[in-house]
């Protein structure tokens, strides 16, 4: 019997497709010391260290980079780092690994198509800085745009919890300060009404500062114009406080006899300014207002930005503290937290076989590039500076 011509079809071999393998890549990252103003963070920890030289990476880190960190140079050195106090060396490294964005010098110190990993601080930035690493055809990848596998941003998070936990204990530092405070215990002791707390914003800050206000025993009131924040705020707390939407008789009532209002409102340009100064003539005497959103403009009227050194002002009978950088007071423990998210990260790129493979198996870190070989691949930067900029998904296949 013969074979029909579609039987005959049917028993031709097929062709296979077999996944070819990654390839994994060496790391060689630079670790500098941070010379922005007030930056005591290190993104590495002598542990994420470890880990890596055990994989086979190479790290250089610069001497005395996590001083400011309670970190030695003994302990980086015992990790596996190589430890030098030649700066332009440790930027001669193919990967660069930085808290703060690099300087014009810096920059010029970098080789050409460098790895540079640190935050972008949009906010902050000027146009020049980005035609400093294209003409050094950098890639460029930031902190606060990588996302996790869940769609949030984990830096952003991580440092967000940080500032709101350290709002509030920073508000109960200042309430007992021999010269501006009004020597109140923030919490609830027995027959003493407990100390009330006024929150704008329901995001992570504000999240975390509730927590650790009522872990105290402060009373809570917590103002957002979005309901979805409210209720998720609500349900992460795991019981039932004060909630309202931005009304301004509500807001001006809740301020009028609060101890501490902190600011943790968000937006994507400015801040909007949600307390005028009106609000605050009429706030107590000594009440302390923690503006933790001042990094972009801050949600209070009164607010002007302050330093570490300098941390506070008084302006209508009201304790104001206005830093940006709050997390770079407790440098260790925001060190750690940056090291956590950063190293599993860089572990990962070696595993895919480098860069361009990471960019095509992660969609996470892919977000996090705005630079790519020198050509600008984010479209907000571009709008935000009038700048041209390409897809990276058309550059990249």
């Amino acid at each position: 019997m013969s074979l029909t011509p579609f039987t005959k079809q049917q028993l031709l071999p097929q062709e296979e497709k077999l996944e070819v393998g990654k390839k994994k890549s060496e790391l060689f990252i630079g670790v500098p010391k941070e010379t922005s103003y007030q930056e005591r963070r290190i993104c590495l920890t002598p542990d994420a260290v470890s880990s890596l030289t055990a994989h086979g990476h190479r790290v250089m880190i610069e001497s005395c980079a996590g001083e400011s960190s309670s970190y030695t140079d003994k302990e980086y050195s015992d990790a596996g780092a190589e430890v030098t106090q030649d700066t332009k060396k440790v930027f001669s490294c193919p990967v660069i690994l930085k808290v703060e964005p690099p300087t014009d010098k810096e920059i010029e110190m970098m080789k050409q198509k460098t790895l540079l990993i640190s935050a972008i601080q949009l906010k902050t930035q000027r146009k020049e800085y980005f035609d400093a690493l294209a003409a050094k055809k950098i890639t460029a990848l930031a902190f606060e745009f990588i996302k996790d596998e869940d769609g949030s941003y984990p830096t952003v998070k991580s440092l967000s919890e940080i500032a709101g936990t350290a709002s509030v204990l920073i508000a109960a530092e200042l309430m007992i300060n021999e010269r501006i405070g009004k020597g109140l215990l923030l919490g609830n002791i027995t027959g003493v009404p407990p100390t009330e707390v006024v929150i704008i914003g329901a995001g992570t800050v504000a999240e975390f500062a509730a927590k650790t206000a009522i872990g105290l025993g402060a009373s809570v009131k917590v103002f957002d114009n979005s309901i979805t924040k409210l209720r998720r705020l609500q349900n992460n707390l795991n019981q039932r406080i004060f909630t309202s939407t931005l009304q301004e008789k509500a807001l001006l009532k809740a301020l009028m006899r609060c101890d501490v209002a902190i600011g943790a409102m968000r937006g994507k340009n400015r801040t909007p300014i949600i307390v005028s100064e009106t609000m605050v003539e009429h706030m107590k005497k000594g009440a302390v207002i923690m503006d933790v959103c001042i990094d972009t403009g801050g949600c209070f009227e009164t607010s002007e930005i302050t330093t570490h050194e300098k941390p506070t002002f008084v302006k209508n009978n009201v304790v104001h503290y206005c830093v940006p950088n709050i997390p770079s007071r407790y440098s260790k423990t925001a060190s750690i937290s940056i090291s956590n998210i950063i190293s599993p990260f860089l572990l990962q790129m070696a595993e895919n076989g480098g860069l361009e493979s990471s960019i095509r198996c992660n969609k996470g870190f892919k977000n996090g590039i705005y630079l790519y070989h020198g050509l600008l691949t984010n479209k907000s930067i571009a709008d935000w500076f009038s700048l041209s900029y390409r897809d990276i998904n058309l550059i990249i296949f």
